[in-house]
């Protein structure tokens, strides 16, 4: 009886129909950042960032927190928070190492703002506990039209910037080299992050951001190395995580987080597995080739 009730508080599809209409701005917005979240997602694998992602969600969920306390817009809460701490670990953080301990002096201090701020909150523990793991009927029709707009900033500026992002990415010194003010991509970069991450804690709240903005870029490279399949990828498998976990959730009186970050760490054992055994074959066909065979190549002349 108890597995029962267990299964009926995680999968509940009574009037699943007009429960769907309901939440239909969560669907949109949820594409929109699986959409944001894959592609950005590609470049925070390229350039080792995933700790900064979970740094400037930190300080997103104080700024949302604050936001709350004082009755204003939870969204510009979000923003301002997520920009500081981007812009922060931009201009602060140029090396790796430096980088790592601002992320680590951040992220206490935005926790604890926040926690602080949901303490003075008078209001529902929902909207406390919904900053933390997301909500499913949590985005209006304002809100959602701040999470377009957004996430089209964040897209068009990424598509201008896709080549000197990518180059930067790979290589920076060469990047330099080649006359790519790399400086100027790398803090353009931390502000699109930021506004990601503002965008992502709406939805899945601020300790499940990695799950849509890292989980599914790192399945992807898992399973391809081209610079378009990657990307493509990336998408898809966010797309599948967020869409999926809210539609899965909606049948429950769960969080959505639980099923987004579900799907999505499941996509990344399957791709790890298969990319796994796409390594070892290789590695068998290049053993079993004779000693001092070569590859046939043909020259002109």
């Amino acid at each position: 009886m108890m597995h029962l009730d267990i299964w009926s508080q995680l999968f509940d599809f009574t009037d699943y129909g007009e429960l769907l209409l309901l939440v239909k701005n969560s669907i949109f917005a949820g594409a929109v950042l699986g959409i944001v979240g894959g592609l950005i997602g590609v470049f925070v694998m390229q350039r080792d960032m995933a700790f900064a992602v979970h740094g400037i969600s930190e300080l997103s969920f104080a700024g949302a927190a604050i936001a709350l306390l004082f009755g204003v817009n939870v969204v510009a809460g979000s923003l301002i928070g997520s920009l500081i701490a981007a812009v922060l670990i931009g201009v602060l953080g140029a090396r790796a190492r430096d980088r790592n301990s601002i992320i680590a002096v951040l992220m206490p201090f935005g926790l604890g703002l926040g926690i602080l701020a949901l303490a003075l909150y008078p209001g529902r523990s929902a909207n406390k506990f919904g900053l933390l793991t997301g909500q499913i009927v949590s985005v209006d029709d304002p809100q959602l039209g701040s999470l377009l707009v957004i996430g089209a900033i964040v897209l068009i500026a990424l598509l201008l910037m896709w080549r000197p992002l990518t180059f930067d990415s790979l290589d920076a010194d060469v990047a330099a080299a080649r006359g790519i003010a790399t400086r100027f991509v790398a803090l353009a970069f931390m502000v699109l992050l930021g506004l990601a991450v503002a965008v992502s804690v709406q939805i899945v709240g601020a300790l499940l951001v990695l799950s849509l903005l890292v989980t599914p870029a790192a399945a992807a490279m898992r399973i391809s190395s081209s610079p378009l399949a990657v990307p493509v990828l990336s998408v898809v498998f966010a797309l599948v995580s967020v869409v999926g976990g809210i539609m899965l959730a909606l049948g429950s009186a769960l969080p959505i987080s639980p099923y987004v970050t579900t799907i999505s760490f499941v996509i990344y054992v399957v791709c790890r597995i298969a990319g796994g055994r796409r390594t070892r074959r290789r590695a068998v066909t290049r053993d079993r080739r004779p000693e001092g065979s070569r590859p046939l190549v043909s020259r002109a002349g």
